[in-house]
């Protein structure tokens, strides 16, 4: 299992690598960079100077066509560069690092972040580790209550309908996990919002952030009150959408592993149903769900919460990669993105540990990876 790991570990760093070069190139081409973010604020907060400056004398026409004639090729690149003079651009260009090849940038920031060096964030006053370790508990709390109430529902469920399988109840509890697969969770937010948070029927949730105001006078017992007063929704439009695919993975499996012949021959034996579908069943057929775990926890904390935290306000990891992709903040864009996926990857090498964990039979050293 040693050797597995130590496999699996090492193909972490092209694969890593395979990921940062693809997301660096569509990033680098797409328009409506950092320079040109900054070009558009200074535009606009040009405009009153501009005109003063129009005021001073005849002097003015005279600078101004010096200058358009000297804007060359470098303030041309950008969208809404034309007329400003290329020492500014240039200027800009050396703040945002742009001033060098893209190769070399590329790796430079490799070089970084394989010391865990994210730099600063372009638009924000703060480093872009502090920012990620300030909004991470948001998205941590989301996913964790999220995971841990999917699984509460799903497995019991998925049980309920393998051992009660083709009957009335498996048919319309069918028909709700339909409707919780097909509606997506920022949907289903919304619906919720509206409904429950005063949007146009009852009042009884608040409709954004996840403390209240006086968050730092409040009791330990009023914390924790007002703590899931605000995440009751969020977590519910993220449960919607994550129990149904469990649930019928749970079912599936219960349903393959009762017409095995073990268990007919536990039945055999004079066992009572309940010995044969927890003594017997449960361990083989939940491997699969309980050693996904991790990969699943992966995709609700970093893929489901995006929208949901948009949706309702709540300051966390998706929101913060949000905003920096609509910003083009680089360093932010490309530090969540690494982050992201090198938990990713380790996680889903922790979902193939636990299942040798689980069931020890399965042995990843006798194949081929």
């Amino acid at each position: 299992m040693f050797a597995y790991i130590l496999r699996r570990l090492l193909l972490i760093i092209p694969t890593l690598l395979g990921i940062m070069i693809i997301n660096f190139a569509v990033m680098q081409f797409a328009p409506g960079g950092p320079v040109e973010q900054l070009i558009a604020e200074m535009r606009g907060n040009a405009t009153d100077s501009t005109a003063a400056f129009s005021g001073q004398g005849g002097d003015t026409q005279g600078t101004s066509s010096q200058s358009s004639s000297q804007t060359g090729s470098d303030s041309t690149k950008y969208r809404g560069a034309q007329g400003l003079d290329p020492e500014i651009i240039a200027d800009i260009e050396r703040q945002f690092g742009f001033d060098k090849p893209l190769h070399e940038r590329f790796l430079t920031m490799v070089w970084n972040y394989a010391r865990f060096d994210f730099g600063e964030s372009y638009f924000r006053d703060q480093s872009v580790v502090d920012l990620v370790l300030d909004k991470m508990p948001v998205s941590i709390s989301l996913g964790l209550w999220t995971t841990l109430l999917v699984y509460l529902i799903s497995i019991p469920l998925g049980i309920r309908k393998a051992v009660k399988d083709g009957s009335r109840f498996d048919v319309w509890s069918s028909a709700g996990i339909v409707f919780g697969y097909a509606i997506p969770g920022f949907l289903f937010a919304i619906l919720l919002i509206i409904v429950f948070a005063g949007g146009r029927y009852l009042d009884w949730f608040p409709l954004r952030g996840l403390t209240s105001n006086g968050w730092d006078e409040m009791s330990a017992g009023q914390r924790i009150v007002d703590y899931f007063w605000h995440i009751t929704l969020p977590v519910l439009a993220m449960v919607i959408s994550g129990f149904a695919s469990l649930t019928m993975l749970t079912k599936n499996s219960f349903l393959d592993q009762i017409n095995m012949l073990y268990v007919q021959t536990a039945r055999a034996k004079g066992l009572s149903e309940r010995q044969v579908l927890y003594g017997h069943v449960f361990r083989n057929a939940m491997l699969i769900v309980i050693a996904g775990f991790p990969s699943a926890f992966i995709s609700i904390l970093f893929t489901g919460s995006i929208l949901i935290e948009v949706v309702f306000s709540l300051d966390g990891l998706g929101l913060l990669g949000w905003e920096a992709t609509i910003n083009r903040d680089y360093p932010v864009v490309f530090a969540t993105l690494y982050f992201f996926t090198l938990l990713g990857l380790v996680l889903q090498l922790v979902g193939d540990v636990m299942y040798h964990v689980i069931d020890p039979r399965i042995d990843f050293e006798s194949r081929n990876f």
